[in-house]
């Protein structure tokens, strides 16, 4: 795999599928118990959505079965919409890796508050973009931990392995989790620690890891 090449998933550069049904399916969702869907809706309805969809529980600690619904429901040549990113992806490689999905089944994509459209050239390329700043950052996360272990070890802490997880391996965990090409297990040992300690200080380690498999994407036979 290349920096341009994002995991598993089609060329985001390639032509837009040749049959558009013009229909706009909407996604929206809230974070926390604080905010409203109100403003998400009305620009989806807007925007023109014949339906919308919408997750009223946190994606960080809670499954999105309203986003499941959405996908399911799209057909090829369809545009799912959503009101901005981060109302869809929780993570740069979670949005790339469901944006790929998305179009390797004929479906668009399009953000409003970002004004990205991938049934456009230019919107295509964008994303392009951000697969390669996803590749980017794993490898600069991949060597800067290997660095660190390097350090520990001529401090003399054999293994490099800390008793507590620190912020940084979290953090470090967290932006590997999504990486369908990497296990919990060789996530841990990268980092220096055991598989159960990604589990006991991550909550939403299950739900990152259903980000890394976006085949759940897959509309069921109809």
């Amino acid at each position: 795999m290349t920096p341009l090449e994002p995991a598993d998933g089609p060329d985001l550069l390639v032509a837009e599928p040749l049959v558009r049904t013009e229909i706009k399916i909407g996604y929206a969702r809230v974070s926390t118990g604080g905010q409203k869907l109100e403003r998400q809706l009305d620009a989806l309805t807007a925007a023109g959505c014949r339906k919308i969809f919408a997750d009223k529980k946190s994606g960080k600690n809670a499954l999105r079965p309203e986003l499941k619904a959405c996908h399911a429901f799209l057909d090829p040549g369809d545009t799912l919409v959503v009101p901005s990113l981060d109302r869809y992806g929780r993570s740069l490689q979670d949005l790339i890796n469901m944006v790929a999905e998305l179009r390797e089944r004929g479906v668009g994509f399009t953000s409003l508050h970002e004004n990205l459209d991938t049934t456009t050239p230019g919107g295509r390329l964008v994303f392009h973009v951000f697969a390669a700043l996803a590749e980017f950052i794993r490898e600069l996360v991949v060597i800067g931990t290997n660095e660190g272990l390097v350090a520990a070890r001529a401090r003399g802490r054999v293994g490099g392995r800390p008793t507590v997880a620190t912020e940084e391996v979290i953090r470090a965990a967290r932006d590997l989790l999504p990486d369908p090409c990497r296990s919990i297990t060789s996530i841990a040992k990268l980092l220096g620690v055991s598989p159960g300690t990604l589990y006991n200080h991550i909550p939403d380690l299950r739900e990152l890891r259903t980000g890394a498999v976006p085949r759940q994407l897959e509309a069921p036979a109809k």
